[in-house]
């Protein structure tokens, strides 16, 4: 998977699908009341489609999103290849990248780096901007990660008869894994660990208690 996603990419793809569950299962309490175990398998089936469609949407905008990176990209050769003189083409690539650099290098090193990017760039073979397996294969992922993040909340309805209790160990389940993608996301950043579960956790169970206070 993270040959084709980045981790920060797959954690936020996991959750946002778990988010989009939450949301389903916070406004069920209604629905159960008044249909009971068939107002659960509808919610079930309405979970899970949910999910599906904002999968396909996520993927869509995945494939959009590496054409336009690779757009942006094209349009920046073109300006430095189109420049009056070389310093043009340094100031082009300088646009792009000073806020990455500028405060790892003085100017005279940057600007170093600049020119032989945009040597590079005046010599390089411009490719079409078309999707490729890899493109695919990421678009996948960001669609199986949203999906795959509404399972754990279907659990409980598939093995317990009482819908209200399925419904309770259902939120449980996604704040469970609500916190355990805070965890994990933090362990690519400088944030603590523990930390920034508990938020994660604690924003998913501020969102509960409103929910039960309003009758969810």
């Amino acid at each position: 998977m993270h040959r084709y996603l980045d981790p920060a990419s797959s954690l936020g793809e996991i959750m946002f699908g778990l988010i989009m569950t939450l949301t389903f299962t916070l406004g069920a309490g209604i629905i159960i009341d008044d249909e009971g175990r068939e107002g659960a398998r509808e919610l079930l089936i309405a979970l899970i489609g949910c999910n599906i469609a904002w999968g396909v949407i996520d993927a869509a905008m995945y494939l959009v999103n590496e054409l336009f990176a690779r757009g942006k990209r094209r349009r920046i050769a073109h300006a430095v290849r189109s420049a009056v003189d070389e310093q043009g083409g340094v100031s082009v690539v300088a646009d792009e990248l000073d806020q990455y650099f500028e405060d790892v290098a003085d100017d005279k090193e940057r600007h170093a780096l600049y020119a032989r990017v945009a040597s590079k760039v005046r010599t390089a073979e411009l490719k079409p901007n078309r999707l490729t397996k890899a493109d695919f294969m990421g678009a996948f992922w960001s669609f199986w990660l949203v999906v795959i993040a509404s399972a754990p909340a279907a659990i409980p309805f598939l093995v317990l008869d009482d819908a209200r209790q399925a419904l309770r160990w259902s939120n449980g389940i996604l704040l469970a894994f609500l916190f355990i993608v805070g965890f994990n996301w933090s362990r690519f950043t400088l944030g603590r660990p523990w930390v920034t579960g508990l938020i994660f956790l604690s924003g998913g169970i501020g969102l509960v208690l409103m929910a039960i206070a309003l009758g969810g």
